[in-house]
């Protein structure tokens, strides 16, 4: 079976401007030369890429690659998600919370975190939401001809972020005068160490914990129909299931994933309509399409690139390339969602694409690793885009799609701005 060297030539380089600039591009390359590609970036030791659709589902499936070095046996592993937090800024502090996230645990305290969040993101939940949300996204359109500069309007700034933060405020259950504190703490925080400028903002993890900690003793004294009530129930159900700590950051990670991934994954998807005129004259023509098309766009754009690394317990085969024990794996969603052996003509976006059995989009993950969330992110961009859609019939970008900027983060596909004229 094959087995790449762990060199210096050999070993792709995440950091090069050509996989940040363009990654579907640049992991389809890779896709189409290897099934598994060893890669590292400043920091961080080499590690395996996995860019094939049916070797990241495998990876995804299997219980005997683990999210935690801690769960590989008899054998000292670097943590190369630590490594790569740290080098983008990230302080050591903050990975105690890092690492008792759900990305980050495995059998039974997997399941334990994941049946927690189960109780969040109830079907129940997600329709007496929508509503709510419809009011939302239309109180922003009613602004966005205001926010015009020129008759431009940035739909990132305007439209695509406030609408996230604010549905998941209010699903979690942060008041309004304590939201700037929330933003303080945590999110423009996240942003200075993200950015590799780590301390750029006072605040830190002391902060964050103090901040919901406070939130919760607040709810459990006076509990309300919120996310954070809801979670205080279950766990005061039954205190081994989840620790102080842990509902800290499941709070946290409710807070920051629920914002930004939607965030990105409509913006991604306005900008895709706009720059497929067919797509989206179909789209206006036959607006029942949405869910169909949304899931398109899920495949066609992810705002995630990569997924959080794993570490094989064993030796394992993976599309014919040995993983050895130890050795750590992350799966591409921007190789495989664009597979010619899962989909047909993948580089197209046909939002009437129809769904081949088993091998719907790996966009929200897989199986276990299965975002939690992912009705939610589904719901708000479904939302979102009708509304807008409906709102602005002559919505059109502002901008050759060729200067679109995007954030050179590895893992993540997040436009910085797209301007519009309404």
């Amino acid at each position: 079976m094959a087995r790449a060297e762990s060199g210096t030539a050999d070993v792709l380089n995440m950091k090069d401007e050509s996989m940040l600039a363009d990654p579907f591009a640049a992991y389809g390359r890779i896709r189409e030369q290897a099934p598994l590609v060893r890669a590292a970036m400043p920091g961080v030791e080499p590690y395996w890429i996995v860019t094939r659709y049916d070797d990241v589902k495998q990876v995804l499936g299997d219980a005997r690659f683990v999210s935690s070095v801690d769960n590989v046996p008899d054998l000292e592993v670097p943590d190369r998600m630590e490594q790569f937090q740290i080098s983008r800024g990230i302080p050591p502090e903050f990975l105690e919370y890092l690492r008792t996230s759900m990305a980050r645990l495995d059998g039974d305290d997997h399941l334990r975190q994941r049946r927690l969040a189960a109780h969040v993101f109830t079907a129940r939940r997600m329709i007496a939401l929508r509503p709510r949300v419809e009011e939302m996204v239309g109180d922003l359109l009613d602004r966005l001809p205001g926010m015009a500069r020129d008759g431009v309007v940035d739909l990132v700034a305007h439209f695509a972020l406030p609408l996230p933060l604010a549905v998941i405020f209010e699903l979690v259950g942060v008041p309004e005068p304590d939201r700037p504190r929330f933003l303080a703490t945590i999110w423009q925080w996240m942003i200075a160490a993200g950015s590799g400028k780590g301390g750029a903002s006072p605040s830190g993890p002391g902060d964050v914990h103090g901040f919901i900690l406070d939130l919760v003793e607040r709810r459990r004294a006076d509990p309300g129909t919120d996310l954070i009530s809801s979670l205080i129930r279950v766990r005061d159900d039954d205190e081994r299931r989840v620790g102080d700590t842990e509902l800290v950051w499941l709070i946290m990670s409710l807070l920051i994933a629920g914002h930004e991934t939607t965030a990105n994954l409509i913006g991604n998807s306005v900008a895709a309509l706009l720059t497929h005129p067919d797509q989206l004259g179909l789209l206006r023509r036959r607006p029942e399409l949405m869910p169909k098309a949304v899931n398109e766009l899920v495949r066609w754009c992810s705002p995630v690139v990569t997924a959080p690394h794993r570490y094989a317990t064993e030796d394992i085969e993976v599309g014919g390339v040995l993983v050895r024990k130890g050795e750590s794996v992350m799966v591409v969603f921007a190789g495989a969602n664009h597979d010619p052996r899962a989909f047909d003509a993948p580089e197209r976006l046909d939002l009437d694409r129809e769904a081949t059995p088993g091998r719907a989009h790996l966009g929200f993950g897989h199986g276990l690793r299965h975002c939690p969330g992912a009705a939610l992110g589904r719901m708000e961009a479904e939302v979102a885009l009708e509304a807008l859609l409906r709102r602005f019939p002559d919505l059109a970008l502002a901008a050759d799609p060729a200067e679109l900027r995007h954030a050179r983060i590895p893992g993540l596909w997040k436009l910085l701005a797209l301007p519009v004229t309404l």
